[in-house]
């Protein structure tokens, strides 16, 4: 498989993507008045490592056949994935500030049809790994080599659909398909140890049938280190189950459950545009 269209980043220089991603992420909610800064900043090292390091994809051809394919299943992140799509060259950085406008592109939640690069439509919670497992198998009867890694929120997980989509990939031994947990344990209106108890998780994946890795979702060494493993994992799925914080980089909305769905006001923004600088 070639792997011309991998960028081979360092440590030190995804560190500098991801701050650029943060401070996207907030400019833009900011500027649109809503959105989900909580879940969007816990998964910036996921993505980063992803795009910089590990999926091969080509902006130029964003339906390149023999593409890796990156599925957002937690759309209410939408501002991640715009932010690190347009710092990869799909559309220009300057559409970021159109963010849930009117005749934008950049809905609040991902559209498939509007955005090169966005491989799935979302909208209701838990559909993504389904969708994911899909991309997988028709890349088998293909003979593709590509890989598909999908993107859940922890809280997501409280999602039936979640778990058959687990059971049906283990049982057709899609070891071409990688699910990525950002595991802030937190949900929309509070903690998930008080809504939906999801511990243990590591075990849940693993007597569904897949192989489990867990790492501190913001060091990108040990997130490089899971990725790399992966690859060689044959005969099932695999999960990294990443322990992030909400709102990871900006002290205020870090944890604060507040911060899911709401967007910073001006002197917030200003605050944690100073954070992040």
């Amino acid at each position: 498989m070639s792997r011309d269209k991998i960028l081979n980043f360092s440590v030190d220089e995804m560190e500098l993507v991801a701050k650029t991603l943060r401070r996207h992420i907030v400019k833009m909610i900011a500027n649109a008045g809503s959105g989900h800064p909580g879940g969007s900043l816990s998964a910036v090292e996921l993505v980063t490592a992803l795009y910089f390091r590990f999926l091969r994809h080509d902006p130029a051809n964003p339906h390149w056949s023999d593409r890796d394919r990156f599925v957002l299943s937690k759309g209410h992140a939408a501002p991640l994935l715009y932010a690190i799509l347009a710092e990869r060259g799909y559309f220009p950085v300057s559409e970021l500030s159109t963010l849930r406008r009117l005749a934008s592109r950049l809905q609040g939640h991902t559209d498939m049809t509007m955005i090169p690069g966005v491989e799935m439509s979302a909208g209701s919670l838990g559909q993504g790994l389904s969708f994911g497992l899909g991309m997988a198998l028709a890349g088998r009867l293909d003979d593709r080599g590509y890989r598909v890694y999908v993107l859940l929120g922890d809280g997501e997980c409280d999602e039936g659909q979640v778990w058959e989509a687990a059971m049906a990939a283990a049982h057709f031994k899609a070891n071409n398909l990688t699910a990525i947990v950002d595991h802030n344990e937190q949900q929309l209106d509070g903690w998930n140890r008080d809504i939906m108890n999801l511990e243990p998780l590591p075990d849940k994946w693993r007597a569904f049938g897949w192989q489990v890795t867990e790492v501190d979702g913001h060091d990108l060494a040990q997130i490089m280190g899971a990725l790399e493993a992966v690859q060689g994992i044959i005969g099932q799925p695999t999960v990294i189950i990443a322990h992030t914080v909400k709102g990871k980089g900006v002290s205020f909305m870090e944890n604060n459950l507040e911060f899911h769905g709401r967007a910073p006001n001006s002197g917030e923004l200003a605050k944690a545009l100073a954070e992040l600088a």
